[in-house]
């Protein structure tokens, strides 16, 4: 016999003839019906950030084209000139970045170049915990700074989706906060959560939380049983929102184009969800680095370029920023298997219709090098200090647990 926790789990997953059922549709799930029930106004601004894990090679990104150093170091990776996509007579893009590049034309990415941090950290775990803390090694941390910014700009009713986390992987750190629950959705077929059976739901989500269900990866379960009061009565306005999503933006056919488009399809609908977060994986390139580094340019540069086409056509551009990083760079010389090994420095991109676009800052030095790596001229939290106090309009001091200088990132309004 089943044990209460199991039976709901049964339950939730229902394939059919059943009250629920989760499963592909276009329809969303009440938890995020409920919170654009009273929509945001077009004044509120919404950050999406990209992580790329595993270290981006920046100095294959933004190709100092015209550095003899750079094809000195790179005898094998150095992207010819010819096919570099010039960005001035000095830098310019990956080729695999063409869609990247026509969003600068228009005016919609900003690249701040030669950010990292003072003593650079090259595991992946300690130096992705720095990027999300903003807390070196040794000093508490309890929480991330998404999560802290969630508590300054977040009010009181309980019934938002302030962040949302998109993706198989675990959750990022930068969201963990104290006071507020963040859903993570691993599968893009859970979003529907659609029953006609009232009692039956109300039932199932006033059953209290096991230990054992808190801590499973039944998320979806425990954020609408913590965090909505209104899960069980449907908006119908979201649903046909949802329902009635089309886009002649042709979306690239990958998982990051994917959710992407689900972001797209949200924010159209009225959410008033704050923050994104999205991960695209596998930018550790010891080996062969040329043909893979080039694929998932390619996927981010294409699926940020689409989201935003929509974004723009949907008169939702100037509300939405993307921010992609990464935890490191890579060396400036090659390896001996035709691939780069954990550095330091590198570039950040924010992409949308509000930014200086262009180039941010000094491109990095070949000639004065750190241990093989590029040194660091931007903290990447003064790139966060920047997004907090100039595109969510929150103190940067209280969330940074310091105080970093701003950058000339967006337009005054």
């Amino acid at each position: 016999m089943f044990h209460q926790p199991t039976n709901r789990r049964r339950f939730l997953h229902a394939s059919g003839g059943g009250a629920l059922a989760i499963g592909i549709g276009s329809s969303l799930p009440n938890c995020f019906l409920q919170a654009a029930e009273s929509a945001s106004s077009d004044e509120d601004r919404i950050l999406v950030v990209v992580q790329l894990t595993g270290g981006n090679d920046g100095l294959n990104t933004v190709i100092p084209y015209a550095d003899d150093a750079y094809r000195a170091a790179r005898t094998t990776l150095a992207v010819p000139r010819s096919e570099v996509l010039a960005i001035d007579d000095h830098v310019g893009f990956h080729p695999s970045l063409r869609g990247m590049k026509d969003l600068l034309e228009d005016g919609q990415v900003a690249v701040v170049q030669g950010v990292g941090y003072e003593n650079p950290n090259r595991s992946h775990f300690e130096s992705m915990d720095i990027w999300h803390s903003c807390v070196r090694k040794g000093q508490p941390r309890t929480d991330g700074w998404i999560g802290r910014a969630l508590e300054q700009f977040t009010g009181a009713d309980g019934g938002d989706v302030p962040a949302l986390h998109l993706g198989q992987q675990q959750q990022p750190f930068a969201l963990a906060s104290e006071t507020i629950r963040v859903p993570t959705v691993k599968q893009l077929e859970a979003f529907q959560l659609r029953g006609s059976d009232s009692a039956a739901l109300r039932r199932l989500l006033n059953t209290p939380l096991t230990p054992a269900i808190e801590q499973s990866d039944d998320d979806l379960l425990g954020f609408l049983q913590s965090s909505t009061q209104g899960a069980i009565s449907a908006s119908q306005r979201v649903t046909a929102a949802a329902q009635d999503y089309q886009s002649d933006i042709d979306y690239p056919q990958s998982q990051l184009g994917e959710q992407l488009r689900l972001v797209a399809q949200l924010i159209s609908a009225g959410m008033r969800t704050r923050v994104y977060y999205l991960q695209l994986d596998g930018f550790d390139t010891h080996a062969q680095q040329g043909d893979t580094h080039a694929i998932l340019l390619r996927q981010w540069s294409d699926a940020v370029s689409a989201f935003l086409g929509d974004m723009k056509a949907r008169d939702h551009s100037d509300r939405v920023c993307v921010m992609t990083f990464s935890e490191f760079g890579r060396r400036v010389a090659e390896n001996a298997s035709a691939g780069t090994d954990h550095g330091a420095a590198g570039p950040m991109f924010l992409c949308g219709g509000g930014l200086n676009a262009g180039l941010i800052g000094d491109p990095p030095r070949l000639d004065d090098l750190e241990q093989g790596d590029l040194k660091h001229s931007v903290d990447f939290r003064s790139v966060y200090a920047s997004v907090l106090k100039d595109w969510l309009g929150t103190d940067p001091d209280q969330v940074l647990r310091g105080h970093y200088e701003t950058l000339p990132l967006f337009a005054k309004s």
